[in-house]
Formats: structure tokens, C-alpha cells, sequence
């Protein structure tokens, strides 16, 4: 069984904090057009958690939310703007790497890319040490 951790962070401003109990389930990097629109990079870099394992934790409760597909909200900080993650129809809350407090747990380290062409070919990202 996977090592379980329990992984803190929040955005920028500290309104929104979040606790969340691992293992982190399907760490990966995405360079579609709706993550680059969401956070203004090429490659975003996220882990997915069961939705009952992240508890919101700071003074502002849960992100501000906007409906960006079908099954899927985008989260955000109401007062600082900083992009959070999506929650998702299923029981998934997906959450931004940058937004961890210690990004250095081996379960967060990214293990695919999704979208890789939606990147510009001088873009090159690389999982797990392997070359794009």
C-alpha cells in the first residue's frame, strides 16, 4: 500500500488552506488549452485526492468555484485570485502542485503528461527524468 501523507497549502493570500490525506492518486503534468486558460501557464502539474480526504481548512472555507466543462469546476481564491485546482462531479478534488506547502513528497512527483501536444514544441517537459 502506498505511503499516506498528509499534505498542507493554500493560495497566495492565505484565505483558502487545505489539508489533505494521501496517498495522492494520479500525479501528473497537463499542458491543455483549459488548464493553460485556468492558470495562465503552458504545463500545469496537479495530484488528484478523494474529495472526503481534503479538508478546506483556512478562514475563507471552500475556493470560489467556476464551471469550466461538463463534470468538472475550477477552484480559485475569491480575494487573491490564485488558482487552486478543479473539483470534479465524481468525488475527485484535483489540486495545483504550487499550491502545496512542501512539494518535495515523492507521491506528488509527477509520473505523466496529459495533452502533450497542446504544448508549443519549444516547450519541453520532462516526468520522472525522461526526456518530452
Amino acid at each position: 500500500m502506498p505511503d499516506t501523507h498528509t499534505h498542507i497549502g493554500g493560495c497566495l493570500c492565505g484565505h483558502i488552506r487545505f489539508s489533505a490525506t494521501g496517498p495522492a492518486l494520479k500525479p501528473h503534468t497537463c499542458s491543455c488549452k483549459m488548464c493553460q486558460r485556468h492558470s495562465g501557464a503552458l504545463t500545469t502539474a496537479w495530484v488528484e485526492f478523494p474529495a472526503d480526504a481534503v479538508t478546506w481548512t483556512g478562514p475563507g472555507g471552500a475556493p470560489s468555484t467556476y464551471r469550466s466543462s461538463d463534470y468538472s469546476s475550477r477552484a480559485f481564491c475569491p480575494i487573491c485570485g490564485s488558482t487552486l485546482g478543479a473539483i470534479d462531479d465524481d468525488p475527485v478534488i484535483a489540486l495545483l502542485l504550487g499550491i502545496f506547502d512542501d512539494t518535495s513528497p515523492a507521491d506528488l512527483v509527477p509520473t505523466s503528461h496529459s495533452y502533450r501536444a497542446g504544448r508549443p514544441k519549444w516547450w519541453q517537459v520532462s516526468v520522472k527524468g525522461r526526456a518530452p
